[in-house]
């Protein structure tokens, strides 16, 4: 038998049920699991092609100790994937994904996405609603969670959160994630959290709204805020974000609701392009007593979920390979 080192590929897949029954069993789980994966990150979308790229670099993969009896055919692969846990799979890969970036440190942003193009007849015409976990430090998708619905966000989000490490990390979630219990996981997880505040949290965004329509009309230091601005330019457009950040909040009501709340942060944006421009304020709450820089810098990077390599198309073929 091969030997793997304790953080490999390996050591997080041997916790994965194999569904199968043990008697005539040639090809180990290991094997399917590692050609699926790497045939699938480099292009593969279906059993057959994942077939023929294993068997395309059967040469090589014997040389690392994978398919020594040779390479599965594209149905033993399907039945695999059919009878497998997604769930218990969904958590070694993420496990596995968490291994390769290291300890996450930065900035972990949740959110929700419908892939357009999903619907399909097996699913009555329903698209599918993608829930992503990723880290904007490392430019990597740690981990994602298909519901369907929007709505379904709010019992997804603690379904991924519990898959991953947040320890020391700071998870970003927009306001459909704004919710005690949520922030309550992520704090118990050892992470901090900067959710964005919306009606759906009624009394606290009109309390966190007015407390900022006065501290901007008046110097930082006398409403008992940080403050951080930025500019930037190009041919047309011209955008200045400000952001202030108070840490005294003696005077919130429902502070003692929220487990360590800590801040309440308002970045404004004042866009200018061509002759046109447009003011759009966005509020938050935060466990860390960090700066208003550190904010704006969280806020910036939870934004980079919108840019960050989807791949709907890939996304929606190995969900439908794995139903």
């Amino acid at each position: 038998m091969n030997t793997h080192k304790p953080n490999s590929f390996f050591a997080v897949f041997k916790d994965l049920e194999d569904p199968r029954k043990q008697r005539n069993q040639i090809y180990s789980l290991f094997d399917i699991v590692t050609i699926s994966i790497l045939a699938v990150l480099c292009g593969a979308d279906d059993w057959a092609t994942i077939h023929l790229w294993a068997s395309c670099n059967l040469p090589w993969l014997q040389e690392h100790g994978i398919c020594l009896a040779g390479v599965p055919s594209h149905d033993t692969l399907g039945r695999f994937f059919r009878y497998v846990s997604a769930s218990n799979f969904e958590r070694c890969f993420v496990q596995w994904t968490q291994n390769i970036a290291g300890a996450i440190k930065g900035v972990i942003a949740i959110d929700g996405k419908t892939l357009r193009g999903s619907c399909d007849a097996a699913r009555e015409g329903k698209a599918i609603h993608m829930v992503s976990a990723f880290a904007a430090e490392n430019k990597l998708i740690l981990g994602q969670l298909a519901t369907d619905t929007k709505s379904n966000e709010i019992t997804a989000i603690p379904l991924l959160l519990d898959m991953l490490d947040i320890k020391g990390a700071t998870v970003t979630i927009d306001a459909a994630g704004c919710q005690k219990q949520i922030a309550k996981q992520i704090r118990h997880q050892g992470g901090h959290y900067l959710l964005a505040l919306k009606g759906n949290q009624g009394n606290l965004h009109a309390e966190t709204k007015n407390f900022f329509d006065q501290a901007i009309k008046v110097k930082p230091e006398e409403a008992s805020c940080d403050y951080y601005s930025i500019e930037e330019k190009s041919r047309e457009r011209f955008e200045k974000r400000e952001v202030w950040c108070t840490h005294e909040l003696d005077w919130l009501p429902q502070r003692e609701e929220w487990v360590d709340l800590n801040a309440l942060v308002c970045m404004r944006s004042t866009r200018r392009i061509k002759d046109k421009t447009s003011v759009e304020a966005r509020y938050y709450i935060a466990s860390e007593k960090a700066s208003a820089e550190k904010h704006g810098l969280g806020i910036r990077s939870h934004w980079s979920i919108e840019s960050a390599p989807q791949a709907h198309k890939e996304v929606q073929e190995e969900l439908k390979l794995c139903a």
